[in-house]
């Protein structure tokens, strides 16, 4: 098993590039579908309004995406892999509080999530209103979702193929439609002027409060990051300059007609006959013949937003469970493509929230203010978990110093402006961030608890028994080799329950007995293993150290291990019948699972008990242990365990004659 090498990741290709638009940028680059309308809302359209706010819709893309993200965070790759998770393993052992800052960023990135495909194919959908405004976009939309859920189960390998054609024709309509609007207005170029952003802000009544809606242009910065795996560092670089030339000419281009068509209007509001209209400026700068061709194409886009949400989402809660801050739930690999992966809990968890938010807000303009709040947040923690990574590389400090004080400014002032979205729609936000930090903090709670159980004995003071047991003519022979799944890290260790398992609890004969951990490496791809033989011909324990994005087979690997160590002469298999398939020389293997349970012989504290019930009920809804470590079902036997942490010490009990 060797590793895998990610450089060939971050070398410039044609095909590298177009996978790129395709995989990453659906997110930020829909956002021109509903920032403008969002920063306008009910405002009267003037000069210094509209120029203020593309001003200050470039500067945030130039200051967060651009510098921080592409040019900044990208370095930060962990072996090739990116993403807050990644960047949490790189800093994770310098500080323990930082572990805060990963479920508090993951939990956020995690709800928008849910809301972003809600809001984007919405925003999308909606521009059939132009058409007729009686049409029924809502029960569109829920349609298209659902789909687009149903669809995860089979991987996205064949349509990743025109997620990248798509997008490119995407974003060169958004230059179009924009230049088409700016050469009649061109004095909105004016707006790369920073003055003009500070004028809004500082300036005009209410103005700072708008950073709430400009933030949403910048939402999908996160996902540049979290890609990197996928795209490579130097195609995310070079794409993200066509992707945010055609961002800003749209952006103008909006601009442009409301200077034009619209100055001294409202594009929202009740009209004179007392009827309500709204105009959505992306929408309106399109030519009324290419009105069906824009909608198609913007749908298609949303789809593609979505789809790159629901990809990221999945990958988030797999390196979540490798880092042990996620309950071990069944991760499925549909396809052979690199970091494809699908989770079915979580594919039907997301599917059930898009729709409970697209169901309770109902129109794309509703969800803003939920929108945005949550990945403000993830900024933030990303910020954190940054500056301590710099600090581990002995960054000039000075330069540490000027970068927390400019993006806790920026990120503080986007957190403060969209707060005020709070009682606006916001809180759905925070319920579903907090739902899954608090799933988190119960799964490490537990593990910490838990761990003041770990009673590991010597395996020297128990070789001579499993060796005796292991020659008992009087004892039935269960199979040629016995595995147990172990969670001692000390090679001369094993848990006592396992050694009650093999001897006491039905004794259990068989010719070699295994001992099995699995570490979960910081390294994405690791893929090594170490045998320690105890007792020759009897007693071995094997150590796996395995990359967090490496799938485990267990059942595969130990038997290609036995058959290595019996071709080395390491150890000797006899056997008394013919083998069926003369290639499998290693014999049988049974594997032991010994899952433990709250016993009621149990004084807790209520806060622990609580975590350890709540721990319990997770783990319901949770993968099979053998399908987990990829077991062969047929193989496992599963032994229920007491778990006794705090064994009650005084009760009543009085004997009668």
């Amino acid at each position: 098993m060797a590793n895998k090498n990610p450089e060939h990741l971050h070398k410039i290709t044609l095909a590298g590039l177009l996978v790129t638009l395709g995989i990453i940028y659906g997110d930020i680059g829909t956002s021109p579908l509903y920032v403008m309308k969002a920063i306008l809302g009910t405002k009267t359209v003037t000069e210094d309004l509209v120029l203020g706010a593309v001003s200050c819709v470039f500067w945030t893309l130039t200051l967060q995406t651009t510098f921080k993200y592409v040019l900044l965070t990208l370095n930060a790759d962990n072996n090739g892999e990116g993403g807050i998770f990644a960047l949490f393993s790189l800093v994770r052992r310098t500080r323990k509080w930082l572990i805060v800052a990963a479920i508090v960023g993951g939990a956020t990135l995690l709800a928008d999530g849910i809301i972003t495909p809600a809001i984007s194919v919405s925003s999308a959908v909606e521009g059939l209103r132009l058409v007729n405004e009686d049409i029924p976009t809502v029960p569109i939309t829920i349609l298209i979702i659902s789909i687009l859920f149903v669809f995860q189960r089979f991987g996205t390998s064949v349509v990743g193929t025109w997620f990248g054609p798509v997008m490119m024709v995407w974003f060169m309509m958004l230059a179009v439609l924009g230049v088409n609007h700016i050469v009649h207005v061109p004095k909105v170029l004016m707006a790369v002027n920073p003055y003009y952003a500070y004028q809004l802000l500082a300036e005009t009544p209410g103005g700072f409060w708008l950073l709430g809606a400009i933030f949403l242009c910048t939402t999908g910065a996160e996902a540049l990051y979290s890609d990197l795996g996928h795209c490579g560092r130097s195609n995310i670089r070079i794409s993200w300059i066509f992707v945010k030339i055609c961002l800003v000419l749209n952006y103008m281009g909006q601009a442009a007609w409301l200077l034009h068509d619209r100055s001294g209007t409202v594009i929202k509001g009740i009209g004179a006959d007392g009827a309500a209209f709204e105009a959505n400026p992306f929408f309106e700068v399109m030519p009324e013949w290419f009105l069906y061709p824009g909608i198609a194409i913007a749908t298609l886009a949303t789809i593609i937003a979505s789809q790159a949400m629901i990809s990221g989402s999945f990958t988030l809660v797999s390196e979540a469970i490798r880092l042990g801050m996620f309950p071990k739930i069944t991760v499925n690999y549909p396809s052979d493509v690199k970091g494809q992966i699908y989770i079915p809990l979580i594919n039907n968890f997301l599917w059930v929230g898009c729709l409970g938010v697209l169901l309770y807000f109902r129109e794309s303009s509703k969800m803003e203010a939920a929108y945005g709040l949550a990945i403000t947040v993830t900024f933030l923690m990303s910020t954190i978990l940054l500056l301590h990574y710099l600090w581990l590389h002995r960054v000039n400090l000075l330069y540490r110093i000027l970068l927390a004080v400019v993006y806790f400014l920026v990120e503080g002032s986007f957190l403060v402006a969209n707060l005020e979205k709070f009682p606006h729609g916001g809180y759905v936000t925070f319920i579903i961030a907090f739902g899954w930090a608090f799933l988190m903090w119960v799964v490490l709670r537990a593990h910490k608890i838990k761990a003041k159980l770990a009673d590991n004995v010597p395996i020297k003071d128990y070789k001579e028994q499993l060796r005796q047991l292991s020659i008992d003519a009087k004892e039935n022979k269960i199979c040629t080799h016995l595995a147990y799944m172990s969670t001692s890290r000390n090679d001369n260790e094993v848990e006592r329950n396992v050694i009650y398992s093999i001897l006491q609890n039905q004794p259990k004969r068989a010719d070699y007995y295994w001992f099995v951990h699995i570490e979960i490496t910081d390294e994405p791809y690791t893929s090594e293993y170490r045998v320690k033989i105890h007792e020759k011909d009897d007693v071995i324990r094997v150590k796996f150290r395995l990359g967090f994005r490496v799938q485990q087979k267990i059942s595969l690997y130990m038997r290609k291990i036995a058959e290595d160590m019996v071709k080395k002469g390491e150890i000797t298999v006899h056997h008394p019948y013919h083998l069926i398939n003369q290639d499998q020389i290693a014999g049988d293997f049974r594997y032991i699972i010994l899952e433990e349970q709250l016993s009621y012989d149990n004084e807790l504290p209520l806060m622990e008990k609580f975590v350890l019930n709540a721990y319990t009920t997770i783990k319901s809804w949770t993968a099979s242990p053998e399908r987990w470590f990829g077991l062969d079902a047929g193989l496992v036997t599963v032994e229920k365990v007491p778990l006794v942490i705090s064994p009650v010490s005084k009760f009543n009990l009085t004997r009668i004659e």
